[in-house]
């Protein structure tokens, strides 16, 4: 899940918000405020909101400290973590590689579950030392020590792609050697949870509890929508087994001359050949690459008065990858780069382009053989 706000690094990794999460804040907030109100109404006014907006933000910080805990471990055991981001269901780690063994997606799985509950602990020991659970700050740590002892359990359910769910994958594959068979068993288990909790929330929302219900669909919806997803690139990741760079790259570039317009490159160029990928030449040198979505992004008016080289997509700006780059690793640069092509260069020349729809055939190829 990509970020829609940035909003910084932490110990390299960066850290962001979904527009999605301003809604859940909201609602938590909300709640919280008229909890306060009813269960505390000897406080200021004031009070309530404050607390309210105060337990919102100390809950989501909280979620930001059990993912770190999950990237920071996957870190230390040398899997590259691109971001955490955070959204309506909760937060959610990228990180970029599977675990090398079990053992290491057992600690990766249950040290979030481990952290949320050590986080519920502090909140409660807080709330000791307050000794007035009426008071603002007894009220607070009270309900975060609470929400996040909940969080731990919730997340122990053994389903993928829940924490639980990682300790389960850590079991099968210990035992079987295989993790495409861990996987394939903690993305069924974790389809089965869902399945429960869509059925669940339906019939709470029947007798009447439709929050409650529709809450509990929707998180069954997004588990079982995340489960699906694993198993998924499970499927991809066994077709790009032992596959490299050459195997799927086409080394039939066509190239464009970096001084003509957008205009003539659209009609004599796009038009005419269907393709969608052009290398920029100016005096035989790459400049870099053009596509489509260079062109639709500058108005179709300016098309007449732009060339190719001022909307293209520089080379020194790009990533790329030398002939013998493992394919899984090619589809992890264009998904963390957002794009759609990456050039195959080699002692300084260019080999090939690997192009999006390019790994898609190749991987579709493998799955209808079972190879």
């Amino acid at each position: 899940m990509e970020s829609n706000i940035k909003l910084g690094k932490l110990f390299g990794i960066e850290i962001g918000v979904s527009y999605s999460w301003f809604i859940i804040f909201f609602l938590i907030t909300f709640s919280l405020w008229s909890n306060f109100a009813t269960e505390h109404s000897n406080w200021p006014s004031f009070w309530h909101l404050i607390a309210a907006v105060t337990t919102s933000f100390l809950f989501f910080a909280s979620l930001l400290a059990h993912e770190l805990s999950h990237s920071l471990l996957a870190l230390s055991k040398g899997l590259p973590v691109h971001s955490i981001t955070l959204f309506i269901f909760g937060g959610v780690s990228r990180i970029e590689k599977e675990a090398m063994n079990a053992a290491t997606e057992f600690w990766v799985g249950v040290i979030g579950p481990i952290s949320s509950a050590a986080i519920a602990g502090l909140f409660y020991l807080l709330a000791l030392i307050v000794k007035d659970p009426n008071s603002p700050v007894g009220a607070m740590a009270g309900w975060l020590a609470l929400i996040n002892l909940g969080l731990a359990i919730f997340n122990l359910i053994p389903g993928f792609p829940l924490d639980g769910g990682r300790v389960l994958r850590a079991a099968v594959w210990s035992l079987t050697g295989s993790l495409q068979k861990a996987t394939r068993v903690a993305a069924s288990v974790g389809q089965g949870f869902a399945y429960v909790f869509i059925i669940g929330g339906i019939l709470l929302a029947i007798q009447d509890n439709v929050v409650n219900g529709l809450w509990l669909a929707f998180i069954g919806w997004f588990l079982l929508d995340a489960a699906r997803s694993s198993q998924q690139a499970m499927i991809f990741e066994r077709a790009m087994r032992g596959a490299r760079a050459r195997d799927v790259m086409s080394a039939d570039v066509p190239n464009v001359d970096a001084d003509i317009s957008l205009a003539e490159f659209v009609d004599e160029h796009l038009m005419r050949t269907g393709r969608r990928c052009f290398i920029v030449l100016r005096d035989g040198q790459m400049q870099g690459i053009i596509t489509p979505h260079e062109v639709k992004a500058v108005d179709r008016a300016q098309w007449p008065h732009m060339t190719v080289e001022q909307v293209m997509r520089p080379f020194e700006t790009m990533r790329w990858v030398d002939p013998n780059t493992d394919l899984q690793r090619v589809l992890e640069l264009m998904d963390t780069d957002d794009v759609n092509q990456v050039p195959v260069i080699a002692e300084g020349h260019l080999e090939g382009i690997i192009r999006r729809e390019h790994l898609l055939r190749f991987i579709k190829t493998r799955v209808e053989f079972d190879y």
